[in-house]
C-alpha cells in the first residue's frame, strides 16, 4: 500500500491587537484624539453602519500580520458599530477581509513631538496604498492642519484647509488662533468633553428650576379655582402629575 503524504499544516496567523506602546505620548495629543473620536461618534450615533475607532490595529491584507497600522482615529462608513451576535462584541482589531473588504475611508493623525517625518511619511504611504479616501494630520503645538483627498490614482494634497468640508463626514474644518474648530453639517460647532459636561450640567439645573417652578405654581393656581385639567394644560403636565403635586 502506498501511503499518501499529507501537505504540511499551515500555522495559524495571529493578528496582535496591541504593540505595548501608549495611545498618546502627551495629554494634548490624547485630548485631541478623544475629542475627534467622540465627536464623530456622537455625529453618527443614530447610524448603525458607521464604525469609529481610536488607536485600533488595522490589517488590510489577510495572512500578512506585518502589514498593519493603528491610526489615531479612523472612520469606516458602511460597517456596523459592533460585530458578532446582536452586534455586541467589540473588535479587537480591524481585519479588512472580514469587513467586506472595506478600508477606513477617513483617517486622522494627531502629531506629538515624538513623531518623526519618516514615521508620518510611512503612515501617509500606508493609507494611500490601502484605500483611505481622506487623510488628515493636525499638529496641536503649531496649530497646523494638513489634509489629503483621494484623486484618480492616489491621495492628493488639499491646497486650502480653511473651511474645508470633509466629503465623507460632512464636517467643516475651521482653523483659528485658539486651535482647530470642527463644525457639524447643521453648522453647530463640535464640542469637547468639558463643554459637553458643562452644557449637560446647565441643562440639569434648568430642568430642576423648571420643575420647582411647576411645584410652586400648582397650589397658587388651585387657590385661583382653576381645574386640574386647566392647570395641567397651563403647566404642560399630565393630570396625574398635577394631582400628585396638589397632594404634596
Amino acid at each position: 500500500m502506498v501511503s499518501q503524504i499529507q501537505p504540511p499544516t499551515q500555522p495559524e496567523v495571529i493578528y496582535p491587537d496591541s504593540d505595548g506602546q501608549p495611545v498618546a505620548t502627551n495629554t494634548i495629543q490624547f485630548g485631541w484624539i478623544v475629542e475627534i473620536k467622540q465627536n464623530i461618534e456622537w455625529l453618527f450615533a443614530d447610524d448603525p453602519n458607521v464604525f469609529v475607532a481610536g488607536d485600533l490595529f488595522w490589517y488590510p491584507v489577510e495572512g500578512r500580520n506585518k502589514i498593519v497600522n493603528a491610526p489615531d482615529v479612523m472612520v469606516v462608513l458602511g460597517r456596523p458599530k459592533g460585530v458578532g451576535v446582536a452586534r455586541r462584541r467589540h473588535r479587537l482589531c480591524y481585519q479588512q477581509w472580514k469587513e467586506e473588504g472595506i478600508p477606513p475611508q477617513v483617517v486622522f493623525e494627531i502629531l506629538s513631538p515624538s513623531n518623526t517625518q519618516t514615521e508620518m511619511d510611512k503612515k501617509l504611504l500606508f493609507c494611500d496604498r490601502y484605500g483611505v479616501e481622506e487623510y488628515y494630520i493636525y499638529d496641536p503645538d503649531r496649530n497646523n492642519l494638513c489634509g489629503w483627498l483621494r484623486g484618480e490614482d492616489s491621495l492628493d494634497v488639499i491646497p486650502q484647509m480653511e473651511d474645508w468640508v470633509s466629503p465623507g463626514l460632512k464636517i467643516r474644518f475651521a482653523p483659528s488662533p485658539e486651535g482647530l474648530q470642527l463644525y457639524r453639517p447643521d453648522g453647530e460647532r463640535l464640542l469637547n468633553y468639558t463643554e459637553i459636561s458643562r452644557n449637560a450640567e446647565q441643562e440639569r439645573q434648568r430642568a430642576e428650576l423648571a420643575e420647582q417652578a411647576r411645584r410652586d405654581a400648582t397650589p397658587r393656581l388651585l387657590q385661583m379655582n382653576l381645574s386640574i385639567e386647566q392647570i395641567a394644560q397651563a403647566l404642560g403636565l399630565s393630570m396625574e402629575e398635577v394631582r400628585s403635586l396638589a397632594q404634596e
